[in-house]
């Protein structure tokens, strides 16, 4: 008799008996002396030792505009109304918001921000960043991916396949909301294994109250019997799979059979906000407006962070302002400043910013002339000039670094590119970017691929 044919018969009789634990245990016997494979979501030990063990990445998707936030231009302001782009006909926009100086280190922040200035000492920005395209989809698939072109596995993936997670029941990579118009592609494994692709919460056409993972309770059988079951079909996967080559989506089946069980044990509970103290819920702003959305999605980043989920990705849209600029950003600022001030104190004063690594950025910036007439401008793509700032997880707080020319249209000094801030990730958390690759259709993959310098200024 083959082994398939007594997998099989053994299969329709354990069915025939409620999935009984006598086929099982026969089925499984004769796998015991096999080796499996080791989970990839075990704790690795990282190249040298990092400062930061997670990251939280605050993704504001559309671009936010840096001279209007995070890098004050006189000059452009100066100059508002005069032609800055004669080809197009479109003058220069000052600012209509202020600047000032915040904390001991000064740093210069909008006035639209004025919880997040609070935080001013454990800022870093970097003004000088710069990307590929100056299109959404590539853009952003460059930001995720270092890619702009082709699918790559996203930065949270890496960072999975290089440490692993300190929480074998929950996904190590989770995005929150992420834009269904732009599919998986940011949070995609590509051809690294499949526990390491990032498990969406929700999307961005459902509220955060609603927003959870797919198929976490099962209505249909008891834990009991779920358990029986996926040992049984576990075991019969196991079982080809010592008779067949080696087969990377079969293993990567059976490691996400067994997450997806330990998950609806242990996710539910995340998702249930009534037992966070009514501090925490009003310090981060739920239950008002316009704060409560992006206050949950915040809280979830700082319970599964603290669970030891490795990389959490919060996404927030909203942030294309080719429309008014006096107007859309006001709002969008206001939605996420008080959250994400709330999540900066939230982890200091649990003792977790400094091994967390929070990012902010969008996957271009602004251009500092107008489109459109008064206070009905808004600003267009720009990818030779951006900021993002980073908080904690060794990062040099209260600095900024790079500089962008008079009228924050170009970076002039101290560039750096995407892949330069991915190698500062993963540098961070004890990775070395050179290192860490992947095979894959005869060559060494990584995040950087042949470029990326680390941005050792910023490193505390």
């Amino acid at each position: 008799m083959n082994t398939f044919a007594f997998s099989r018969r053994e299969f329709l009789r354990s069915s025939a008996l409620g999935f009984g634990s006598l086929a099982l245990a026969g089925l499984c016997a004769r796998q015991a002396g096999a080796m499996t494979a080791a989970s990839p979501l075990a704790p690795r030990m990282p190249h040298f030792n990092g400062r930061a063990k997670r990251v939280i990445f605050l993704y504001m998707w559309g671009g936010p505009s840096q001279m209007d936030l995070f890098d004050p231009k006189p000059r452009l302001k100066q100059d508002h109304g005069k032609i800055g782009d004669e080809k197009r006909k479109r003058v220069y926009k000052g600012s209509p918001f202020n600047f000032a100086k915040h904390g001991q280190s000064g740093l210069e922040i909008s006035e639209l921000l004025p919880n997040l200035a609070l935080h001013a000492d454990d800022l870093c920005f970097i003004r000088s960043m710069q990307t590929d395209s100056a299109n959404h989809s590539n853009a952003s698939l460059c930001l995720h991916t270092g890619s702009a072109n082709f699918v790559r596995p996203s930065v949270g993936s890496w960072v999975v396949y290089g440490l692993g997670s300190e929480n074998e029941s929950l996904p190590g990579f989770i995005t929150i909301r992420p834009m269904r118009s732009l599919g998986s592609r940011l949070h995609s494994n590509a051809f690294l294994p499949a526990v390491c692709q990032g498990t969406p919460v929700g999307h961005d056409g459902i509220s955060a109250k609603q927003a959870t993972i797919r198929y976490l309770s099962n209505t249909d059988q008891s834990i009991t019997q779920q358990r029986t079951q996926l040992e049984l079909v576990q075991c019969l996967n196991r079982d080809f799979q010592t008779r067949t080559a080696a087969n990377p989506e079969m293993e990567g089946l059976i490691q996400s059979f067994e997450l997806a069980f330990r998950m609806q044990a242990e996710a539910p509970r995340f998702f249930d906000l009534s037992n966070e103290p009514e501090s925490i819920l009003k310090m981060y702003g739920v239950g008002k407006e316009p704060t409560d959305e992006y206050a949950r999605q915040c809280i979830l980043a700082r319970r599964f962070a603290e669970a030891g989920v490795r990389f959490i990705q919060i996404n927030q849209s909203g942030w294309d302002h080719h429309g008014s600029i006096d107007s859309g950003l006001p709002r969008s600022c206001a939605q996420v400043d008080q959250p994400i001030s709330a999540l900066l104190q939230d982890l200091k004063n649990r003792g977790m910013l400094e091994d967390t690594l929070v990012l902010f950025g969008g996957e271009f910036g602004r251009t500092a002339t107008g489109e459109g007439e008064g206070d009905k401008a808004g600003r267009d793509h720009n990818a030779d000039a951006f900021t993002v700032w980073m908080a904690g997880g060794g990062t040099k707080g209260g600095c900024t670094h790079g500089l962008t020319d008079d009228y924050g249209a170009a970076a002039v000094q101290d560039r750096v590119h995407v892949h330069d801030l991915h190698a500062t990730i993963l540098h961070l958390l004890g990775l070395n970017h050179e290192k860490l690759t992947c095979r894959y259709a005869g060559r060494d993959f990584r995040l950087t691929d042949v470029y990326g310098n680390v941005v050792k200024e910023v490193l505390a």
